[in-house]
């Protein structure tokens, strides 16, 4: 694809070319995820080019790329939300979230939790022959799931052995990661959901600062219970900040108002 027409939050430069890779047919959609190529080059900075990336994926004798537990190489192949990047020559594990400003991230997980990767059941139905059958937001069609997992539910995946290890309940109380909307990467808990037949069901979050929130319900994906996610996030939390906010963490200030308040109680 032309460079120009490529998703903003890739952040490709602007004099580094005409072209950008276009993302291949894969699990996740073209404007929801980022290719491999650009994955390798502009985020963990492995390559310099674009032939490089190919000499990469391409190596026949070393399997240098995994995405979830998978050796990758397609240069073009799309990662998604929550998806696994392990590199195996240097050890380094990562997952794919996003930040507040709805920005793919890479978050540095350790070897225990690369091990396994939340999906988002999207739908759960009867197949052919009466076989009861879930499927995730990445694509996975899983035969057989257990009566209790349910659409909207989250399931932690095994990737080494692909079996189905727990659930996150949807439900009043658990963790949610924002992953669309004007609150995209916010993480808070759930407070409750109001239904409108026929419209959007709307789902309200209180984060950490006690701030609260409205959202679709399809934006929601459940990564733990309570206040407790079963996965690293990233450096901000998923709390959102205000632009004095960034701009004291960007000049390295800390404004602490509340001790500067009671202060000027106390000498009044």
């Amino acid at each position: 694809m032309k460079r120009m027409f490529a998703p903003k939050h890739w952040f490709l430069t602007k004099l580094g070319g005409v072209y950008a890779t276009r993302p291949g047919t894969g699990p996740h959609k073209l404007r929801h995820c980022l290719p491999l190529s650009v994955l390798l080059r502009s985020r963990l900075k492995f390559a310099m080019n674009g032939q490089e990336v190919l000499k990469i994926c391409r190596d026949r004798d070393n399997a240098h790329i995994k995405i979830d537990n998978r050796v990758r190489r397609d240069h073009k192949f799309p990662c998604g939300l929550m998806d696994v990047i392990t590199i195996t020559k240097s050890g380094d594990h990562h997952r794919l979230l996003m930040d507040i400003k709805g920005r793919f991230t890479l978050v540095k997980i350790d070897n225990k939790e690369a091990s396994f990767k939340l999906c988002k059941v999207l739908q759960k139905k009867l197949g052919k022959n009466k076989i009861p059958y879930i499927v995730t937001h990445d694509g996975r069609t899983i035969r057989y799931p257990h009566p209790d997992i349910k659409v909207n539910d989250s399931i932690k995946l095994n990737l080494e052995s692909g079996d189905i290890d727990g659930v996150v309940k949807y439900e009043n109380g658990a963790s949610c990661f924002i992953q669309g909307g004007n609150n995209i990467g916010r993480v808070g808990v759930l407070q409750h959901v109001e239904h409108h037949p026929g419209s959007y069901e709307i789902a309200h979050i209180r984060d950490a600062r006690g701030h609260s929130f409205a959202t679709r319900l399809d934006n929601i994906f459940c990564i733990g219970e309570g206040k407790n996610p079963i996965i690293s996030l990233p450096k901000k939390k998923g709390l959102s900040q205000t632009l004095l906010e960034e701009r004291d963490d960007r000049l390295g200030r800390q404004v602490e108002e509340e001790e500067e308040e009671e202060e000027g109680e106390d000498s009044n």
